[in-house]
């Protein structure tokens, strides 16, 4: 097996996708961990990020974003994690990791497989905020 795509409602665990796309021939591994980060609107803090997705959907559009990424670079593996549901601030929500020969093949497809799952992936964040709020957030913003 050399790729490993889900979209999970739990945890994400950085330390298994890394084991994951670990290989002899690999010189180089690169990991996007894509975080909840702490902000601030005027007098309210970010609390968490609600995900949801069309789950079926993005599943395919994930494979088709890997099987493009496979078509420029040698990756030998890869990994595409996406957490939906709840993630407080700190907690990841997305997790690539990608192992090619060379270093940087490694960042390149990374990077690549991220800026085109925020374009593609039907995937969906909501902010919520401390004085209750939440607000849908455009993904193209």
């Amino acid at each position: 097996m050399t790729q490993w795509i889900e979209i999970l409602d739990q945890r994400l665990d950085a330390s298994a996708a890394i084991a994951f796309v670990s290989a002899p021939e690999a010189g180089g591994i690169a990991v996007f961990l894509g975080t909840t980060r702490a902000e601030k609107n005027g007098a309210s803090d970010l609390l968490a990020l609600d995900y949801e997705a069309y789950q079926e959907m993005a599943l395919k559009q994930l494979i088709e974003l890997a099987q493009q990424a496979r078509q420029k670079w040698p990756i030998l593996k890869l990994t595409i994690l996406h957490r939906i549901g709840r993630v407080n601030v700190g907690e990841p929500s997305v997790i690539i990791a990608v192992s090619t020969p060379h270093r940087a093949e490694s960042f390149e497809a990374c990077r690549w497989l991220i800026d085109g799952l925020k374009q593609q992936a039907t995937i969906w964040k909501k902010e919520i905020w401390s004085d209750g709020t939440g607000r849908w957030v455009d993904p193209h913003a």
